[in-house]
């Protein structure tokens, strides 16, 4: 019994008023993009869909997906071709089922990033970063103009 005693107790408590609201991500990507990025962004057709390289190599680089899929690689028959010996010949894919968009790595070595965190497949939303070799690519969805 006196041996439970002599335990330190581990819980804490946490003053939550303190905490501020996260500010809105899509809206500091866009503000990151120049004028002439966001013009273009919202003057996407609905179904349109682009890809664009806000930061790093490639900076301004901009890929429209109008297709049902659209092959990331680093061979030149590649819808979008990035120029990186990290980047796989047919990296990855991004396909179209309606107004929802989904990215599917194509059994890459270096793999594909989404949102900071190796991603085999997932859905993409207005706003996720498609991190493939040294380029970081930002999804946007047209309908918005």
């Amino acid at each position: 019994m006196e041996q439970k005693d002599n335990q330190r107790d581990l819980t804490r408590t946490i003053n939550m008023g303190s905490l501020r609201p996260v500010s809105d991500q899509l809206s500091i990507l866009l503000d990151k993009a120049s004028q002439e990025d966001r013009d273009v962004i919202n003057a996407l057709g609905e179904d349109s869909a682009m890809l664009i390289s806000l930061s790093g190599p490639g900076k301004g680089t901009r890929f429209l997906i109008n297709s049902e899929r659209t092959v990331i690689g680093r061979s030149i028959e590649s819808d979008i071709f990035l120029d990186d010996v990290t980047v796989s010949r047919k990296h990855a894919e991004i396909m179209r089922s309606g107004k929802s968009y989904s990215f599917r790595d194509c059994g890459s070595l270096n793999g594909t990033y989404l949102d900071g965190k190796i991603s085999e497949q997932a859905e993409l939303k207005d706003g996720s970063e498609l991190h493939i070799g040294k380029y970081r690519l930002h999804f946007f969805v047209g309908g918005r103009g």
